[in-house]
């Protein structure tokens, strides 16, 4: 049987006038509908369309056959069952989801590709605190704080001038700038000095515009202007010098003596500083932001013919630096001192429309591309992220391109989406970043969860946040199915393979997890939120349970003997609550050991046939975990995990079961730092820094021969390292040194969500998930083969040596915890229907995974692309 690709040759090939030769076949002479079998379709078709090969229609009837099979789609006839009939709805049908699944596949995601930044010459020897585009004369206008202005070209942005600010009533060396706007089409200038500025005026009535002033004593005021042009203000005598200043008292302006300007004004953020203003135009309001959690963002009201504003005020933990308003989708972003970007409808105060988390400091400058869904934000620690606010996820992350500076600086991010020119000024640094569309590959159309591979079927399962499963050909990295809404609207968490490789473990975000086998049919439903919606961060398959942790301080455990209903409820586990803190993660070590870790840092190691705990791992003092109590708080309730100590993998070292003064567990932490244990004698080996704490959480992995540890950061940076040798004897301190590092890359642009090592044939791989909507595939160690999804198809290299302790088959199956009855390779996998375990039949090495038996079937979507041998 062919390939894919053949069939979708011959698809290519054909035009309209083919596919209404091949409608015709379907039709007799009366003008009735009937079937086709697979040697008629391929004579008639060959002979009446006269395009392609009688192997190449063969393929086509046979794509349309195991889709319409595994849809629900065939005609009910046993007699066309069994003989394998297709009429022309079926067919349409399936050219029609070809077309459509093509389309989503070579869909691109559009992500700037950002050029190394240019330091540009720079006039200011003190911070810069604005940066203005004259729309006029296409130049840029930048000021400082001590009033020098520099005016570059827009072009090559080189320096045409630079001029420093006076003021008659201010000597130079008090002079202190904090904001300027450009008021467009007056050449006039207001002589008083607010902290934040902004100035919007009527495009269809030019003459008619307003001044926002934001204070340091929290007062937002807004002055009204009606012949903008012609003049500000009112002028009550001559003025005898030409160049000295006009002084506008406030105080005229709100007893109405200058007629061609009103005043309004509300003081919502006092005591605290404004820190940015805006008019929107489209609101008829004025939107501000501040430091003081109370008063974050303020949008005030004007009512009409009034001189005081109703106000609306929005909280956030710990304030806001910086805000911007979408005016196509009406949402405003918030940059959060709390280290969130809050997206917000601005007639709801309750609670933000969502939390776009993936910066580790505090957000101090936010930017809407207007012509996009895309927003910019930028933090304290110099990383840049690209967002997008359709599907609310992170699609592009920079950092570690930008200098080094102080700890207290003073950004300000300008950027001109006409000509996608980046300004960024750190302190008096001003750096330019350009951009080009790059086209990106997508494996999914969402960011990316989990990833397992597949040994009976030789295929690898990936998971999205838009509940979608996708089977992929590890050889070429095809697509071969897809199954959608999982858990509807839910997010799919992780996933997990049972012992038997044909039944399938999703966990959603509603608090279930989901049994399926390989046709789509969901099996069981496991209710581990309890009718809740939980965050599942793991679920752990052994001989006669499974374990399901995330959201408790217990582990929720589902005996094997309760899969006799399609809807299962947890049972209690024996053990009790010992940890403090939500339990995260487990790994389990055959005969009888369990380990767990949890959200403050401690590991348990309990007797897995008991239950109950023996020891206990910690490396913290206790109050640690008070201290992290009282750190930042999110706004669901729990505390912000990129800054804390959570254990958020636990793997046992494969080959050091025996060796019992080695360390045999290996955990990693919310900063990145990766330990090492002895569990036996509860010891601490090692310990190091895999990534840049500041980086927050990471993935990590082990390889099935015990010898590679992976690791991968938020940037999408793996890291290949040789533990063979690492901590094998015990010394007198905790060793400290990181181990040999042998392979470093970046395949991914965003968050590697998951790792998972597999062994392929004679090759040893690396799969890595990751929120950039992408799936790839890597030898282990060495280079990135492809992306799952890519056009371009890829091959392997000739295999190499895997590590001399076991036999490749052997490696995959002690790392799995099971057996595996037939070496993988050597036999073709059987369909699933045939490979049903009993639950009472030992199928899996002691402490193995489980197998679960079809008893009874639920509903599943499912959309099959691939080929009728890799299904059965």
């Amino acid at each position: 049987m062919g390939t894919r690709m053949e069939v979708e040759q011959l698809e290519s090939r054909m035009n309209a006038d083919d596919y209404r030769k091949l409608q015709s076949l379907f039709l007799e002479s009366s003008g009735a509908s009937r079937t086709l079998s697979r040697a008629e379709f391929i004579n008639l078709a060959w002979s009446s369309v006269g395009r392609g090969s009688r192997e190449e229609y063969g393929l086509l009837f046979d794509s349309v056959v195991v889709t319409q099979e595994h849809c629900g789609l065939l005609l009910d006839s046993d007699t066309v069952k069994e003989e394998g009939r297709v009429d022309w709805g079926g067919l349409s049908s399936f050219l029609l989801q070809e077309l459509s699944d093509k389309t989503k596949n070579t869909r691109t995601n559009s992500v700037p590709y950002w050029k190394p930044p240019k330091t540009l010459a720079c006039p200011h020897r003190d911070p810069v605190q604005k940066v203005l585009h004259l729309q006029s004369s296409g130049q840029y206008l930048t000021v400082s704080k001590r009033g020098t202005v520099g005016l570059r070209n827009g072009e090559d942005m080189s320096l045409l001038h630079t001029q420093r600010l006076q003021n008659s009533t201010v000597t130079l060396k008090d002079l202190w700038v904090t904001d300027v706007v450009l008021l467009h089409k007056i050449h006039k200038g207001l002589k008083f000095t607010p902290w934040c500025l902004d100035y919007w005026e009527n495009p269809s009535h030019p003459d008619q515009a307003i001044l926002t002033i934001g204070d340091i004593g929290g007062q937002v005021s807004a002055l009204y202007f009606n012949s903008a042009q012609i003049s500000l203000f009112e002028r009550f005598g001559l003025r005898t010098d030409s160049d000295s200043a006009d002084i506008i008292l406030w105080d005229e302006l709100v007893e109405g003596k200058h007629r061609v300007c009103q005043t309004v004004t509300h003081r919502a953020h006092a005591p605290a500083w404004v820190r940015k203003v805006r008019y929107l135009a489209s609101l008829e309001a004025f939107v501000s932001c501040s430091t003081r959690p109370q008063s974050s963002m303020v949008i005030g009201w004007r009512e009409k013919e009034s001189k005081s504003l109703r106000v609306t005020s929005f909280f956030t933990k710990r304030g806001v630096w910086d805000m911007d308003h979408h005016h196509g989708l009406n949402v405003i972003a918030t940059a959060g001192v709390d280290h969130q970007v809050l997206l917000w409808n601005p007639y709801v105060t309750s609670e933000p429309v969502c939390a776009l988390s993936g910066h580790t400091s505090p957000v101090i400058a936010v930017r809407f591309m207007q012509t996009k869904q895309q927003l910019l934000s930028y933090s304290k620690d110099k990383v840049l992220c690209l967002w997008d606010v359709a599907n609310r996820w992170s699609v592009h992350r920079l950092g570690s391109v930008f200098p080094k500076m102080q700890e207290d600086t003073h950004t300000v991010m300008f950027f001109n989406e006409e000509k996608r020119h980046l300004l960024l000024s750190i302190n008096s640094l001003l750096l330019l970043l350009e951009t080009r569309e790059e086209k990106r590959i997508s494996s999914h159309e969402h960011p990316v969860t989990c990833v397992l591979y597949n040994s009976l079927f030789r295929q690898v399962v990936s998971s999205d946040s838009a509940s979608s499963v996708i089977c992929w050909l590890a050889e070429t990295g095809q697509k071969v199915k897809q199954f959608r809404g999982c858990h509807g609207k839910a997010e799919i968490s992780t996933m997990a393979l049972d012992g038997t490789q044909t039944r399938l473990f999703t966990a959603g975000t509603d608090g279930e997890v989901k049994v399926w086998n390989f046709n789509g049919h969901c099996l069981h439903r496991m209710n581990a939120g309890l009718g809740r919606a939980v965050d599942i961060s793991q679920v752990l398959l052994l001989k006669r349970s499974i374990l399901v942790m995330g959201w408790e301080r217990i582990v929720t455990v589902f005996r094997l003997h309760s899969f006799s209903q399609s809807f299962v409820e947890p049972s209690e586990w024996k053990g009790g609550a010992q940890h403090r803190g939500d339990v995260l993660c487990a790994a389990f070590q055959p005969p009888q050991t369990l380990v767990t870790g949890s959200y403050d840092g401690e590991i348990i190691v309990w007797n897995n046939s008991t239950e109950k705990a023996l020891r206990k791992l910690r490396p913290h003092a206790e109050h640690d975990y008070k201290k992290q109590q009282d750190s930042n708080v999110s706004l669901n309730g729990k505390e912000d995990s990129e800054d804390c100590i959570a254990i958020t993998r636990l793997f046992f070292i494969p080959g050091r079961t025996s060796v019992t003064a080695a360390a045999d567990l290996v955990s990693s932490e919310g900063s990145g730092v990766v330990r090492l244990w002895n569990t036996v004698h509860s010891r601490l080996m090692g310990e190091f820094t895999a990534h840049n704490t500041e980086l927050g959480s990471i993935a990590m992995t082990v390889s099935p021969c015990g010898k590679y540890l992976v690791t991968a950061d938020r940037e999408g940076t793996l890291k290949t390292w040789d533990i063979e040798h690492y901590c094998l004897e015990p010394e007198d301190r905790i060793a400290t040194k990181p181990p040999k590092l042998l392979h470093s890359c970046r395949p991914h642009l965003d968050r590697v969500t998951h790792l998972e090592t597999c062994i392929h044939g004679e090759k040893l791989l690396l799969l890595s998930a990751s929120s950039d909507y992408s799936v790839a595939l890597s030898y282990l160690p060495g280079p990135t083969i492809g992306l799952f999804g890519q056009e371009e198809q890829w091959y392997f290299e000739r295999p190499g040596a895997l590590h001399p302790q076991q036999k490749p088959e052997q490696d995959q199956a002690d790392h799995k915890g099971q057996k595996d009855k037939e070496p993988e390779g050597r036999k073709s996998p059987p369909a699933p229907s045939e490979t049903l375990a009993d639950p009472g039949c030992d199928t899996s090495a002691e402490g193995g995974e489980v197998g679960i038996k079809d008893e009874q079937e639920g509903s599943g979507t499912e959309t099959v692309v691939g080929r009728e041998k890799l299904l059965s």
